[in-house]
């Protein structure tokens, strides 16, 4: 290892059973956390909400950081009121943030890129609503799972992207955010490998549910669509979370992202978690990381 990752790369291997269903305790709002469900953000007509998550009690002339929850599901299906969703909302809630828990776009016929522009507008609603709200507007970070965490990872790489950027309903209105937590997410389409049964990766090209075409008919939308293609000098600080029995996302795909990461000095985590698979939130009856998310986000935000 050379010395540039050494200065950016955290390993941390715990072993732990599979991820298990969540408890139902988790499910009651925590003390200290106030919880708004289906909140318009979009155009009207759109079906597509947020739920917002506040800390219960703060000064008037509080401004908190905001961050942006994005829902896994393959890129079709999901929702931002599932489990993991809910226990990062609620702990980054007790932490001090202003969370919101976005629904995007899933149709097949209309997917991409409007599930990226629908988690761009998010961070720009943030940003409209940020005096109501009491947010602070340049301390925004996003987090997601899986299908999630490839678009936290594009919102936090293509911030403002003249192609990537939606037209509306905030013209105007910055995406860019200021750090990203990524769940075992996809971030490059072009490498992502088939696993075997225990998560290690084959040489096997896996293909995905984002668009229709093929590697070889749109090589060029792969890797437009591919976070690490977008990464500079300027990205935002980054934790990644991976399981090394992940068998839908090969683990791979976090230490390519790292290592893009710390080519060119931008500040980065991996926690390589021993033992998990895929589809976990930060906590279960197993493991808890939610402490080290808050940390993170304490860092880069506070």
């Amino acid at each position: 290892m050379n010395k540039l990752s050494l200065l950016f790369y955290t390993f941390i291997e715990l072993t732990i059973l599979p991820s298990s269903k969540a408890d139902e305790e988790l499910r009651e709002t925590p003390v200290g956390v106030t919880i708004e469900h289906d909140l318009t953000f979009l155009e009207e007509g759109r079906k597509e909400k947020l739920d917002l998550y506040q800390p219960a009690k703060r000064d008037k002339n509080t401004r908190s950081p905001a961050i942006v929850i994005i829902h896994g599901g393959g890129w079709v299906k999901g929702d931002k009121n599932r489990e993991r969703e809910f226990v990062s909302g609620t702990t980054l809630a007790q932490s001090g943030y202003v969370c919101i828990s976005i629904n995007y776009e899933t149709r097949k016929e209309i997917r991409w890129p409007n599930n990226l522009h629908d988690c761009k507008n998010a961070v720009r609603w943030l940003r409209v609503n940020a005096e109501k709200l009491q947010i602070d507007p340049e301390r925004i970070g996003v987090i997601g799972g899986s299908a999630g965490g490839h678009l936290a990872m594009m919102v936090a790489y293509t911030g403002d992207h003249p192609e990537l950027s939606p037209a509306k309903p905030y013209p105007g209105i910055s995406d860019r955010v200021s750090a990203c937590v990524n769940m075992y997410g996809i971030s490059n389409l072009l490498t992502r490998c088939v696993t075997d049964e225990d998560g290690t990766p084959t040489e096997e090209l896996k293909k995905h549910r984002l668009f229709p075409e093929s590697r070889e008919e749109k090589p060029e939308k792969w890797k437009l669509a591919s976070p690490v293609t977008h990464i500079t000098k300027k990205s935002p600080p980054t934790l990644s979370l991976h399981g090394t029995k992940d068998t839908i996302v090969d683990r791979d795909q976090s230490r390519e992202l790292h290592a893009t990461l710390a080519i060119e000095n931008v500040k980065n985590e991996l926690i390589m978690v021993k033992g998990a698979k895929h589809a976990w939130p930060l906590r279960t009856k197993n493991f808890d990381y939610t402490e080290q998310v808050a940390d993170f986000f304490d860092t880069h935000l506070k």
